[in-house]
C-alpha cells in the first residue's frame, strides 16, 4: 500500500469517526459506533469502513441505520474533504466483530485455566 493511500485511509478514519461521534445520540440512541479500520481502492474512489458497535443490543439495527444514512454521511464527508480530494469516495460499511471474537477467546482461555487449576488442586 502506498504512502498516499495510507494517509488517505487515516484521514478517512478520522473524519468518519468525527461524523459518527456527532450522530451518536441522534441516530444510535447512545450506542457508541467507532471506525476501527478503513481500506480504500488504489484510485481512492471506494472505501470500506469497519465499524465497532458498543452499548447496543441489536447490532443489525445500528448497521441498518448506518446504511440508510450512507448518502448523508458521504455528503458530510464531502464537506470536510472536498479541498483535499478530486473524487468523494463511495463508502461501504461493515461491522467489525473482532472485539466479540477476542471476548469469546478470552472466555475459552479462562475456562481452560480454571479447569487446569482444578486438576492441579486435586
Amino acid at each position: 500500500m502506498s504512502t498516499r493511500t495510507e494517509k488517505f485511509n487515516r484521514e478517512m478514519q478520522r473524519e468518519l469517526g468525527t461524523i459518527f461521534q456527532t450522530k451518536t445520540n441522534d441516530w444510535f440512541g447512545g450506542a457508541l459506533v467507532t471506525v476501527t479500520e478503513v481500506s480504500s481502492s488504489p484510485d481512492l474512489s471506494y472505501v470500506k469502513a469497519y465499524l465497532s458497535i458498543l452499548g447496543a443490543k441489536d447490532h443489525a439495527f445500528i448497521m441498518n441505520i448506518v446504511e440508510t444514512n450512507n448518502k448523508l454521511i458521504r455528503k458530510e464527508l464531502a464537506n470536510k474533504i472536498k479541498n483535499a480530494v478530486r473524487i468523494i469516495p463511495e463508502i461501504q460499511f461493515f461491522e467489525d466483530n473482532s472485539l466479540e471474537k477476542v471476548e469469546k477467546f478470552e472466555k475459552i482461555f479462562d475456562d481452560l485455566r480454571k479447569e487446569r487449576e482444578s486438576r492441579e488442586n486435586k
